[in-house]
């Protein structure tokens, strides 16, 4: 155990976005660099929700908003399932979307609440964790805390990378990606089984806005018959579209994915595995290629908080039935 003591006070440990597995070994680890080093912790419950309505009136509450960190709350907790601090999708940067809109006191008003917030408890350091809006959000607090007046006290922020997808640059392996590859490849393998017995096939959506890394893990792992990913959409499965902007009434362009084409792969995958005698399989594809989806069929889907199509509501069953009809009568 080191002797040095920190120059840090008291550290502040906040959890946002998605849950993602061994989240209570990395607060863990974090909570106890600090805590051998004489550093205080508290850990902020459910992200950033507690500062939405913090100000005098309504002040930070141990128990409610925080709690306090020690080796005894810490106690195995590093193999433990579920998220000690709890999490959210709040995110007090969603309004800053350049660098100017941070000198407009309203829109950077909820970056002020956290700032205040966390200077009402002594905090003196932050450790960010979440995935790419929270790692926006850090960088944001960190861009308003330097427009803060000279003097005042300024707390850094260390953001440590999670998401499931792997698809952080600069690092190997994100926290969770392994365990969510083989649970997925569990949930994969179980479909097999049911898919055989019926003769089906199941198509799955697997997380992955931008990346594959987590389709291709689970895909491979699980047996899968066939996966596909924002990174396949090239060549003869990309196409380029020209739509009319609802928001500016601008004609801009975008990729855009053949569906037609890719619709004729996953077909053509099913009519070379029952060539081989097998009239079943699942079929992996990564949530990202509702993005590259034409705008004529995503147009009127919502979407969720962050503005990604709620996929569920996207309706291609028609034109993919209609597609393998066609193919099925072609053989």
């Amino acid at each position: 155990m080191s002797d040095s003591t920190s120059k840090i006070k008291k550290a502040a440990i906040l959890f946002a976005g998605g849950p993602a597995p061994a989240a209570n070994a990395v607060i863990s680890a974090a909570a106890v660099s600090f805590l051998r080093h004489g550093s205080e912790v508290i850990g902020i419950k459910h992200g950033y929700s507690p500062f939405e309505k913090f100000g005098p009136d309504q002040p930070l509450v141990e128990g409610k908003h925080y709690i306090k960190i020690d080796h005894p709350v810490l106690k195995r907790t590093r193999n433990s399932q579920g998220i000690l601090i709890g999490t959210a999708r709040t995110n007090p940067g969603k309004n800053i979307s350049h660098p100017t809109h941070l000198d407009d006191e309203q829109l950077r008003a909820p970056l002020q609440k956290v700032y205040d917030g966390l200077r009402s408890l002594g905090v003196d350091a932050l450790i960010s964790i979440g995935g790419d809006d929270t790692l926006k959000t850090a960088n944001k607090f960190k861009l308003f805390q330097d427009r803060l007046p000279a003097g005042s006290p300024r707390i850094p922020v260390v953001h440590l990378p999670k998401t499931i997808d792997n698809d952080y640059r600069g690092i190997d392996f994100t926290f969770g990606y392994f365990t969510a590859v083989d649970t997925l490849a569990a949930e994969i393998r179980n479909l097999l089984y049911d898919a055989d017995a019926n003769r089906a096939y199941f198509i799955v959506e697997c997380m992955g806005r931008s990346a594959g890394w987590l389709a291709y893990g689970a895909a491979i792992a699980g047996e899968a018959s066939l996966v596909i990913s924002v990174e396949d959409i090239i060549g003869k499965y990309r196409a380029e579209e020209t739509y009319t902007d609802p928001k500016t009434g601008e004609e801009k362009k975008r990729p855009v994915m053949n569906v037609d084409a890719v619709l004729d792969l996953i077909v053509g995958t099913m009519l070379a595995r029952e060539r081989d005698g097998k009239e079943y399989g699942v079929i992996v594809l990564a949530e990202g290629l509702a993005e590259l989806l034409p705008m004529e069929i995503i147009k009127d889907v919502p979407r969720d908080d962050h503005g990604h199509i709620a996929v569920a509501e996207v309706k291609l069953y028609e034109r993919a039935l209609q597609l393998i009809e066609r193919r099925y009568a072609e053989r």
